[in-house]
């Protein structure tokens, strides 16, 4: 079987995967701004896979009292803090989204610190189960040869732009958010699974559960197994 279909919600086996049997199923899971990846990781959370959160981790280490925060403002100074010693979010994107240089410091700063927590957290995944990371610019970062299998989540443009609104984006800011990412093109060349999620969020959950049982479990139908 190579397509699921739950209810508006549709799932495309577009190429097979190595399962190994000596340690979890490392997966990529990565989709648009408004396609409802984070939807997708809570039902894979609550079938028992170990998730760890690209967002949520780039805030923890820039959390008050953290190593990255003391090197943040020592980079930046403390015009980047808020009075009570948080990181003011604003203000260091003020500095950092208009100069490259900034951009790039601010980078060298994070990604090891996010990397080595998102280790942390996936490595404790055991054989048998999924580690899945949840990261946005899997595809724009070129990260997919990281992961046994990428899992890509996608919609149709218009209801991309009405969950950004409802965010409280304007239509411009939500077209420009979507411009700056990986098109869907770009994400399907290099994903495993394609998830389209264009019906309620049961038939995600449904469609999320029928993938994890026959696709990414060592019963599934997506290769040979192996102990690498």
């Amino acid at each position: 079987m190579t397509q699921i279909h739950m209810g508006g919600a549709s799932a495309d086996l577009l190429r097979p995967f190595v399962i190994p049997t000596d340690r979890a199923l490392l997966v990529g899971l990565s989709g648009g701004i408004g396609s409802g990846k984070s939807s997708v990781a809570t039902a894979f959370a609550s079938l028992g896979a170990v998730v760890a959160d690209a967002d949520a981790i780039a805030r923890e280490v820039v959390e008050l009292g953290s190593v990255g925060l003391r090197r943040i403002e020592e980079v930046f100074g403390d015009a980047i803090l808020n009075d009570d010693g948080t990181l003011n979010r604003g203000a260091l994107a003020q500095q950092v989204f208009t100069d490259a240089s900034a951009r790039k410091t601010l980078e060298a700063i994070t990604h090891p610190l996010i990397a080595e927590r998102s280790r942390q957290i996936l490595s404790t995944a055991q054989p048998g189960n999924i580690a899945l990371y949840d990261v946005p610019l899997l595809a724009e970062q070129h990260m997919h040869n990281q992961f046994d299998a990428v899992i890509m989540v996608d919609v149709p443009l218009d209801m991309r732009l009405s969950r950004l609104q409802a965010r409280g984006m304007t239509i411009d800011e939500a077209r420009k958010r979507i411009a700056s990412q990986a098109s869907s093109d770009e994400r399907r060349a290099i994903c495993h699974i394609w998830i389209t999620n264009t019906g309620s969020l049961v038939d995600l959950q449904r469609l999320v559960a029928t993938v994890h049982a026959q696709w990414l479990t060592n019963s599934g139908t997506t290769g040979s197994s192996t102990g690498r």
